[in-house]
């Protein structure tokens, strides 16, 4: 199935077509058709739920991600009326720190092992016996923590020794699609920097940690730039979807870091706030920088020139999914927001900790657990909705606040995703941070992003800055309200208390306690 490498398509053959982008999300795709100018002409969207097999564990069946992706990309084509032939190229995002293993022909050998998932703790800590934490911060720019792919990798390799033999790959989920389309296995740096064995400021494997990881780094595919056309479609995918041989794939990025260029984080000296099932808090930089407190990691943007420096993402639109569906039972978000808005800034005393999966913010503990703290008798859902939308803007303050300490500019914050459709919750981050916050006016940042990808390597733009002008438009721009600030400030001492409180009864690893404040 492998074929070379086309590291420079002829993009002659071809100029000035509809792109398409793609965001593969943890509860839902989404796929955006853009004509040669950049503007949407189709949009659409295809859920799937992760299973939850055993506590700690999280998973997708990698067929639904194929039949996400060809219900997306069939219906984008009929709702637009575009002839296939005239759809040049595809790019795609999906969700970071997941793991599918896969055969030579691109088959699945097990569920994907998603970023949610814990079940790599043991092999953490058995990595932290045998190298300083440190050691793979100071490399790597990442935490030693098993939400990262080389921790992933290595529990298939302990715990599914049949598995990992078979394997050809170990592709995250867009290179694995990548894959799927081409037969190519290739990963863009930002993914690339997610994975515990690359040097974050060479920009290339890590021998080092590697070794210490006993992984091969070409399980994960060539590195290449995001943009990067590694194929055409292969015959049986474009008859499975509908499109012709011609059309080009790129590599692709991760979803967050699509959702900053979807942003118009093209530029060094900008931060993002990224609301989806997880909330990555980002800023750009033309140089790597190194939180020595670990709150906020190294990572690659998907514009190459430029690194990410990031917190990867607390549980945010998963906590607010998972509150309104067992705890509200309704059918959208509406009403959360309605309840919200009725209950004081401080939620009358309760306090909600986001730590659905493990926390990120304050710190990194994969032990800690998601809890409301301070209710009594007199509480009213109202009270937990605001709550739960409180806490979550907490942590965002934890990753703002870090980022200035660490000499990064904060004066503004953009906002992509679910959360800029709710100008409450906007405000009250707003509010909680004391700066001016600017929603994009498309919510679907990552698709946007992706497509910003594909629309550079069809040529329809010279470069990422023209993508951006042209496809980024921005939104609302609430004004934080000081009158609120000394609330939100008692509120949030609230939040970090109950948090560090919390941490003492879930028996943190050395290295979580190292990040501790």
């Amino acid at each position: 199935m492998a074929v070379p490498l086309l590291s420079f398509y002829k993009k002659e053959q071809k100029f000035m077509s509809y792109v398409i982008g793609v965001d593969l999300g943890t509860q839902s795709l989404k796929g955006l058709l853009v004509d040669p100018e950049g503007k949407i002409v189709a949009e659409a969207t295809c859920a799937h739920d992760p299973i939850y097999p055993n506590p700690g564990w999280a998973e997708q069946p990698v067929e639904d991600y194929l039949h996400s992706f060809t219900t997306v990309i069939k219906q984008l084509v009929a709702d637009s009326g575009i002839d296939p032939a005239e759809i040049g190229t595809i790019g795609m995002d999906a969700i970071n720190d997941s793991v599918i293993a896969t055969d030579e022909n691109g088959n699945a050998l097990m569920n994907c092992i998603i970023w949610l998932d814990r079940r790599a703790e043991a092999e953490t800590a058995e990595i932290a016996k045998t190298v300083d934490p440190a050691r793979v911060f100071e490399v790597s720019g990442l935490n030693l923590d098993s939400t990262h792919t080389a921790a992933k990798m290595l529990w298939i390799k302990k715990n599914r020794p049949d598995v990992f033999e078979k394997a050809k790959y170990l592709l995250n989920v867009d290179s694995y699609l990548v894959y799927w389309m081409t037969g190519v296995a290739a990963v863009d740096y930002a993914q690339a920097s997610a994975s515990m064995i690359y040097n974050v400021a060479e920009k290339t494997w890590s021998p080092e940690m590697a070794n210490v990881f006993g992984l091969d780094p070409e399980l994960l595919g060539k590195i290449v730039k995001a943009e990067t056309v590694v194929g055409t479609l292969t015959a049986p995918v474009a008859h499975r979807l509908g499109l012709t041989t011609n059309t080009k794939v790129i590599c692709g990025t991760g979803d967050e870091h699509s959702a900053c260029l979807g942003s118009g984080l093209v530029k060094p000296g900008m931060v993002c706030d990224i609301t989806g099932t997880a909330e990555p808090v980002a800023g750009t930089s033309a140089k790597p920088v190194f939180d020595k407190k670990g709150l906020v990691e190294t990572h690659h943007s998907a514009d190459s020139r430029l690194w990410l420096i990031e917190n990867p993402g607390f549980v945010s639109g998963g906590s607010t999914r998972w509150y309104k569906d067992t705890i509200l039972r309704l059918p959208n978000y509406d009403l959360m927001n309605t309840q919200a808005k009725r209950s004081p800034i401080g939620s009358n005393g309760i306090t909600f900790l986001p730590c659905m999966g493990g926390a990120m913010t304050p710190n990194w503990n994969g032990s800690a657990r998601g809890t409301f703290t301070g209710l009594t008798l007199s509480h009213t859902l109202d009270d937990m909705s605001r709550a739960v939308f409180e806490g979550i803007s907490f942590g965002l303050k934890d990753n703002v606040d870090r980022f200035e300490e660490i000499g990064m500019d904060c004066s503004s914050v953009r906002i992509v995703g679910g959360s800029t459709k709710s100008p409450f919750w906007c405000q009250m981050k707003a509010d909680v941070l004391g700066k001016p916050l600017v929603a994009t006016k498309n919510p679907e940042g990552a698709a946007i992003g992706a497509a910003m990808l594909a629309a550079v390597a069809e040529g329809n733009f010279a470069n990422l800055d023209e993508a951006a002008e042209a496809m980024v438009e921005l939104g609302a721009t609430y004004e934080p309200d000081l009158n609120n600030k000394a609330a939100y400030d008692e509120a949030y001492a609230r939040y970090y208390e109950c948090y560090y409180t919390c941490l003492l009864y879930t028996s943190p690893s050395p290295r979580d306690m190292r990040r501790s404040r």
